[in-house]
């Protein structure tokens, strides 16, 4: 596809008017958001709603006064959630390249500012394409959290993006988003289906190249949050991809300096002290690290840095040094990325 971006411009600007016209289920949210998350996207307007074609919850927990900005920012929803969960003293910045998108998202800066009681909006809306951001005048290393829903696959240069968004990240934030994976590289002829494109299929990264691209990015260890399988639910894409299996996932990525390429021991231990008030009873830091609230962990030295060099370092008690390395850390998972093909799990759009 010569011209990719208009062509997704086109898509998402005109041939699709509201998330019932998606022809599969890959752009779409399978998890029911958290009660936090619900509290902000009732007060979310049914215009903006309508044009959602996210495929996951890309705003993670203890975001109050944060600067975040949001790749892809479509009808404006996340932006407009975040918003609301950043308080009037943090920001959001959305941006996005289709105006039919912006002009959605800008017309309801007004309302949500009164929905959400605040003295003046601390959200806005920027038109470019994700794929140069270093166009756009933002300020490098100004975003505490860059998120994104369902986007990132459309983008041609998926590197260039997470470059960009590497050095638009202060460092301790992260990149906490959504996209689509495939479970192997994706046909050429697949990939000049201007409709599977659109529909987040055709230009879903292989879940090895993406890791690849995150870690050439900058992005050390990416980890896991959620997955699920993707039911496509329309016989002729079916057909089309044939055996090719889709993922929905949740990444975060972090900018912290000295993360190692594997999960290193130094008999170092963390134990949750709370204060989060989404995740009072535990934090959930990927897949694989869950620390109930009073508990004691073992471990490496990246999950460390994890909690220790980032804004939830105040939520930690910290136990062990760097003084002595034990070897690779056996506590991180293996090497299969999705624990859903791992469980046999399965979810079609809610």
């Amino acid at each position: 596809m010569k011209n990719i971006h208009q062509e997704v411009q086109d898509y998402y600007g005109t041939e699709l008017q509201k998330s019932e016209d998606l022809k599969t289920n890959a752009c779409c949210t399978l998890s029911k958001p958290p009660k936090h998350i619900m509290e902000a996207l009732n007060l979310v307007s049914d215009e903006v709603n309508a044009k959602y074609y996210g495929c996951g919850l890309t705003i993670p927990s203890d975001v109050k006064g944060l600067r975040i900005l949001d790749l892809g920012s479509g009808s404006g929803r996340d932006c407009y959630i975040a918003g609301k969960l950043v308080g009037e003293n943090g920001y959001v910045i959305g941006v996005d390249m289709t105006d039919e998108q912006l002009k959605v998202a800008n017309d309801g800066i007004e309302y949500h500012r009164k929905q959400f009681g605040y003295a003046k909006s601390n959200v806005e809306f920027i038109k470019g394409n994700i794929e140069k951001l270093d166009e756009l005048n933002l300020e490098k290393g100004s975003f505490d959290v860059i998120i994104s829903n369902c986007v990132i696959n459309l983008a041609t240069d998926k590197l260039k993006v997470l470059q960009d968004a590497y050095e638009l990240l202060k460092p301790g934030g992260e990149m906490y988003f959504s996209d689509v994976y495939s479970d192997c590289r994706i046909p050429q002829h697949l990939q000049e289906d201007k409709v599977l494109w659109g529909e987040c299929l055709s230009g879903a990264l292989y879940w090895n190249d993406f890791l690849r691209t995150a870690k050439k990015a900058g992005f050390t260890d990416p980890r896991a949050i959620e997955d699920k399988p993707i039911t496509i639910e329309n016989e002729a894409v079916e057909e089309l991809v044939g055996d090719i299996k889709f993922y929905s996932v949740t990444y975060r990525l972090w900018k912290i300096e000295g993360l190692e390429s594997d999960c290193e021991d130094y008999g170092q231990a963390v134990a949750y002290k709370g204060g989060i008030p989404e995740e009072e009873l535990g934090f959930l830091l990927d897949e694989h690290h869950y620390f109930p609230k009073g508990k004691v962990m073992s471990v490496c030295g990246n999950t460390y840095n994890m909690l220790h060099e980032t804004r939830f370092k105040k939520h930690f008690d910290f136990h062990g040094t760097w003084d002595t390395h034990f070897g690779i850390f056996e506590g991180c998972g293996g090497n299969i990325p999705f624990t859903a093909r791992e469980n046999g799990d399965a979810a079609s759009c809610c």
